[in-house]
């Protein structure tokens, strides 16, 4: 190759070419590349129209490949969020529409936005008024649940969390979260998101629906609360199977909060919460006091006020959540009226039940806040259900007495004594519906057994008879003055054939002792954690409903 002479015709010729060509060989795109420098290292005569065409692509493709590289970097906000002066710019001489938005949307399919969260695995469970959200921190589980029926439209996790808010009202201040006064207008929205919910809850049959898998369930750790009496305690005494605590109770028509010990507390603050009634209401009683205690961060403030660590002796018992000054207690009374003793000519003394007198101790919870009695169980026992030389009424002993009458009757009294000695103002009440056993192959104390059910029943193909006693309570009740809340909880037990303590009543155990048939299965009371968490998510509800009510009403 030979040093061309900058001077010679045919050097001039090639110069002139590259930088004014002739209108033929013009061409629109890309632009003509900058003058080479003097001299040139030229190709032979026959290769210079080559190099000619090969220095123009090369800086054609320089030139395409920078605007690209502009256009990318004006259209991905990402890279310069850091630059606002390119941000306001662009903002400025961009119209109202332009392909810009659909120009990012693809660019988004290739890389995300930083400051975008990640999408998660499965929509959460909707929080709704009163609800803490999950996972929770203090409250057990943080598993996402495993339901596939999602929610219905309006439930979205940021609507109802500010409905929570409004209806607990837990800024003590009247205010929002940085402590300043919501306006009217937030105050209007806040209002009517929780009438919305009021109202759909109020309206919707809670009791009519199913039990869907959730795997943020239970509300408490299996064999975290010391307050279980053994026989409830089916994890301390050998239940390896989980499946049972996955559920929650889905209503048709609407959801339930999940129960917040947290806010409960907060509801229940300077307050007393008394159960009365048989071993399934203290089986609800021991529920709450766990889920309670779970959301107490020292929990050597959480405690029975006479030191017992057994609940199973008759008597009455009280849960003390000293940061809160509220009060959780118990009272045994199986039959809601009184249990006594008849003296006989010949000395000897006669039991019997009174059917006309209110049980003993009734005047100690009289002022309580909210009441929960239930009964019906100990009704089934043979001496209450032959009705023969038992039941009693003033000085009378009926020699015999259909159990339905009788029960009845003492349903009656009790009912009495409601209208007589409760202030509906004061005191809200609830009576807890009949509580199904499942016992297959016999009764409790002839072979019963419930051990080998580990799924509920599918409520499509469930068979439901309602009892005849839950029919007479509903009667006796409608002739009350005195406002009772029905948590009417007898289907959703019914399902439940698999969350029975059966034959895990007992610690330290072989499986060959507790499968023994000397030994009776419990297939009446339920494993805690377990169904009675479900009854209180209920009792919650309609305690929030109420306490959300009062504060409309006074605002």
């Amino acid at each position: 190759m030979a040093v061309a002479d900058a001077s010679s015709p045919t050097t001039q010729r090639i110069f002139r070419h590259l930088i004014s060509p002739t209108k033929s060989d013009a061409k629109p795109w890309p632009p003509p590349p900058l003058p080479l420098p003097l001299p040139l290292l030229l190709p032979s005569s026959s290769s210079s129209c080559a190099a000619a065409r090969g220095a123009r692509c090369f800086a054609g493709g320089f030139i395409l490949t920078f605007v690209a590289c502009t256009v990318l970097f004006v259209l991905n906000p990402a890279t310069h969020s850091s630059a606002p002066w390119l941000t306001n710019l662009l903002a400025a001489s961009a119209p109202a529409y332009s392909y810009r938005s659909h120009f990012s949307s693809v660019l988004s399919r290739f890389r995300r936005d930083p400051s975008e969260p990640a999408a998660a695995l499965s929509p959460p469970r909707p929080r709704l008024p009163g609800d803490l959200a999950v996972p929770r921190g203090d409250e057990g589980s943080a598993a996402p649940h495993l339901d596939d029926r999602r929610r219905r439209s309006g439930s979205g996790s940021g609507a109802t969390e500010r409905a929570s808010e409004a209806a607990l009202g837990s800024r003590e201040d009247g205010g929002d979260v940085n402590g300043e006064s919501p306006s009217r207008k937030q105050k209007k929205r806040r209002r009517r998101r929780t009438e919305n919910w009021l109202r759909s809850l109020k309206k919707c049959d809670v009791y009519a629906g199913r039990w869907a898998r959730d795997g943020s369930y239970p509300l408490y750790s299996p064999g975290s609360c010391p307050h279980i009496d053994e026989p409830f305690n089916c994890f301390l005494n050998g239940r390896r199977d989980s499946g049972y605590l996955k559920y929650r109770w889905q209503p048709n028509d609407c959801d339930i909060p999940r129960l917040s010990g947290r806010k409960m507390l907060k509801l229940l603050r300077g307050k007393r919460l008394v159960f009365v009634g048989d071993s399934l209401n203290r089986n609800m009683w021991e529920s709450l006091v766990c889920i309670l205690r779970n959301s107490v961060e020292d929990k050597s403030r959480v405690f029975e006020a006479s030191g017992r660590e057994e609940f199973r002796t008759e008597g009455s018992y009280s849960f003390i959540f000293q940061d809160y000054n509220c009060s959780v207690e118990f009272f045994q009374s199986p039959f809601l009226v009184q249990e006594s003793e008849m003296p006989m000519a010949n000395g000897s003394k006669r039991e019997t039940l009174r059917l006309d007198v209110v049980e003993g101790s009734s005047d100690k919870y009289k002022n309580a806040d909210i009441l929960v009695f239930n009964t019906g169980h100990w009704w089934t026992h043979e001496k209450t259900s032959k009705g023969k030389d038992y039941y009693q009424e003033g000085s009378h002993i009926y020699s015999q007495l259909h159990v339905k009458e009788a029960f009845r009757k003492a349903l009656t009294t009790w009912g009495r004594w409601i209208d007589s000695n409760i202030d509906p103002s004061k005191t809200q009440v609830f009576f807890r519906g009949y509580s199904f056993g499942h016992f297959r192959g016999g009764r409790w104390n002839s072979g019963g057994r419930c051990d080998r059910e580990t799924v509920p029943y599918n409520e499509e193909t469930y068979l439901f008879k309602y009892p005849r006693k839950m029919r007479i309570f509903e009667f006796v009740m409608k002739g009350m003055k005195t406002p009772v809340f029905y948590l009417n909880v007898t289907r959703i037990t019914g399902l439940r054939k698999d969350a029975h303590p059966s034959i895990y009543r007992m610690q330290n155990l072989t499986e060959e002792e507790r499968r023994s048939p000397v030994r009776y299965q419990d297939c009446s009371h339920w494993c805690l954690p377990g169904v009675p968490d479900t009854w209180n998510e209920l009792l919650y509800s309609q305690i929030l409903i109420r306490e959300t009510e009062k504060r409309q009403k006074n605002s």
